[in-house]
């Protein structure tokens, strides 16, 4: 069998390095226009589909807060940043398993890893020694984050019983928004006949660059079902 000549072995070479090239590009485009990625711990990159509540905040919600606020550039519009999960364990000071329970049930409503939460002092009146653990959290960031706020809203929120509207007293001034949950029963990963104890939870929303009012308004475009403000009483 004939070897091939120099220039021929330089041509494929070109081509496939052309080739790679060409592969590259497609792959990063991609990445920035299509589905969007997430890292491993190993270190791969996984594809994964964009959140459609992202898609919605980006498409619609941006928009409809300019017009509505009068604002003229698109980063006047505040941004949701984090959300901040937070499940309070007293009765670990006794029983370090209640502890375990709320971590595991943490970790399947957000998907992450929650953090143990300790004691930053001691307090006698609570038999209470610090460096103690009372609690577990867990901080959600970019598309976890959006696809945690989306199961919130159009799963879990539906399933709280005798549900009238969330109360919008919860802002702190700042744009940020406090929300008491009474049960974790609410989130369908968990299953109530494995649940130890019924606990609450408090969800912080952090919003970057909003007041109260547009913060309200953000929340709301998104889904949030806040109640609305009582109608004035007619006159006689």
């Amino acid at each position: 069998m004939a070897e091939k000549n120099p220039e021929d072995k330089a041509k494929a070479a070109k081509a496939a390095a052309a080739a790679k090239k060409a592969g590259l590009e497609r792959q990063q485009a991609a990445k920035s226009a299509g589905p969007a990625y997430e890292v491993n711990a190993d270190g791969r990159d996984v594809e994964h589909p964009k959140p459609r509540l992202k898609s919605r905040y980006q498409e619609s919600v941006v928009p409809a807060l300019m017009d509505k606020h009068g604002l003229k550039n698109a980063h006047q519009v505040p941004r949701l940043t984090k959300i901040v999960v937070n499940i309070g364990v007293s009765e670990a000071r006794d029983n370090v398993a209640m502890l375990d329970h709320a971590r595991e049930e943490l970790a399947l409503i957000s998907g992450q890893l929650p953090q143990i939460r300790r004691a930053a002092k001691s307090i006698s009146n609570f038999k209470l020694r610090e460096g103690m653990p009372i609690g577990v959290r867990v901080t959600l960031r970019g598309d976890r984050m959006w696809e945690f706020l989306d199961r919130l809203i159009t799963v879990a929120i539906p399933r709280i019983r005798d549900f009238r509207g969330l109360e919008p007293r919860g802002f702190d001034g700042s744009g940020n928004f406090n929300l008491g949950l009474k049960e974790q029963l609410i989130f369908p990963e968990i299953q109530a006949e494995k649940v130890a104890k019924q606990r609450g939870m408090n969800i912080s929303f952090v919003i970057d660059g909003g007041k109260d009012a547009i913060s309200l308004d953000l929340l709301k475009e998104l889904g949030m079902p806040f109640k609305q403000p009582a109608a004035p009483a007619g006159r006689n």
